[in-house]
């Protein structure tokens, strides 16, 4: 196994060598480490059917071609070859079987809502010891981290003591995303009014990339923040310097920075509204809001009964991604029209959004919008 794990290492570190970081293969995180064995095992059971076919497809090309009289022979009668049939079916069959025990076993313990312990992680992490908490918000297209143990907030920085377990929560302001820190663990989701977990731990001081891994909309190539694997000192000290330098983040403060903004900048927050998290998860935080739960409980009791709740209470208003670039997308410059599918990468001028009126069969007419989507 030994040799398997160390041709699949050198083979994937070829693949990889375009991409710049071997944070994949070369982890600094006892999670991500486990994750990356699971891969080199894979690769490994599967390169053994593999080069085997590849091998035998060029030696039997060789060994029967027309020039080698000696391996020449025809025989139309050959049509069955009991210990071929076996070779053929049971390696595969066996690779399989120990492939799926393997990722079987591997995806349940590495679970991402499984808290750490001493299987999953190295002899120098203390799982006793009370894990750090960060409550992660996806944003337009940048990323906060709140500390509710320590009362701070980050906007793209995210810092942990080396070898303390640390417990991220995550939710996400109105766009789905992929939160992923490569050197700590797998891509978990985070989602508006949900709330997913992930456990992980950083085993080496140093400095890791962090990033938004799916396509999110038009700010997406820089929502990226710089992960910092710290001494117990030097966090203490992080912290400090968030405490001195930041202001605080109240939920006026977070609806200032909901707004869709690109390569946002690093930012700290010296304090934290206590109950923001709750409200962002609840999609609450404006004035006069009814959160997620409220309506539920709402829901589950058959109604509002003799409550009279506005609809606007029970909306969701989101920022307007389409134009968060002063000027808007639109090559008329014009502010507010709704862009088209592909304005921003192609410039095209923004299609309008309403439908030709029955006095007026020609509304739209000129836009990018094909013709059908100007009809009543």
């Amino acid at each position: 196994m030994g040799l398997i794990r160390t041709f699949a290492l050198a083979s994937l570190a070829f693949l990889l060598a375009g991409c710049g970081d071997y944070d994949v293969l070369f982890p600094a995180g006892d999670i991500a480490a486990r994750q990356r064995d699971m891969l080199l095992i894979a690769t490994g059971l599967m390169l053994l059917i593999i080069i085997p076919v590849i091998a035998m497809a060029f030696i039997f090309a060789w060994r029967y071609r027309a020039a080698n009289k000696a391996h020449s022979g025809y025989d139309p009668d050959w049509d069955h070859s009991t210990k071929l049939e076996l070779v053929i079916w049971t390696a595969p069959l066996l690779i399989i079987v120990i492939l799926g025990a393997v990722t079987w076993v591997g995806t349940h313990l590495l679970d991402p809502y499984r808290p750490l312990d001493a299987i999953t992680t190295s002899e120098t992490v203390d799982t006793s010891a009370e894990p750090l908490e960060v409550e992660v918000v996806a944003l337009d297209w940048k990323w906060m981290f709140i500390y509710p143990q320590y009362g701070i907030a980050t906007i793209n920085e995210l810092a942990a003591p080396v070898d303390r377990p640390i417990t991220f929560k995550l939710t996400a302001e109105s766009v789905m995303n992929a939160f992923y820190v490569p050197t700590l663990a797998g891509m978990i989701y985070a989602m508006p009014g949900m709330e997913t977990k992930l456990h992980a731990v950083v085993n080496a001081p140093g400095v890791y990339q962090g990033l938004a891994s799916h396509y999110n909309g038009a700010g997406f190539s820089d929502m990226r923040f710089k992960f910092h694997g710290l001494s117990d000192q030097d966090f203490d000290a992080w912290v400090e310097k968030a405490k001195t330098e930041g202001g605080t983040l109240d939920r006026a403060t977070y609806l200032e920075l909901a707004r869709p903004s690109e390569a946002a900048p690093v930012q700290y927050f010296s304090s934290v509204d206590e109950g923001l998290y709750p409200a962002i998860l609840g999609m609450c935080v404006r004035e006069g809001k009814l959160c997620m739960q409220e309506i539920h409980h709402i829901n589950a009791q058959g109604g509002s009964g003799e409550r009279n709740i506005p609809i606007e209470a029970l909306t969701f208003d989101a920022h307007p991604i389409d134009t968060f670039e002063p000027g808007g997308h639109g090559s008329d410059g014009i502010t507010g029209e709704p862009q088209g599918a592909t304005a921003p990468a192609s410039d095209r001028q923004p299609h309008s959004d309403q439908p030709a009126g029955e006095n007026n069969a020609n509304e739209g007419e000129g836009s990018v919008a094909p013709p059908q989507l100007n009809d009543n």
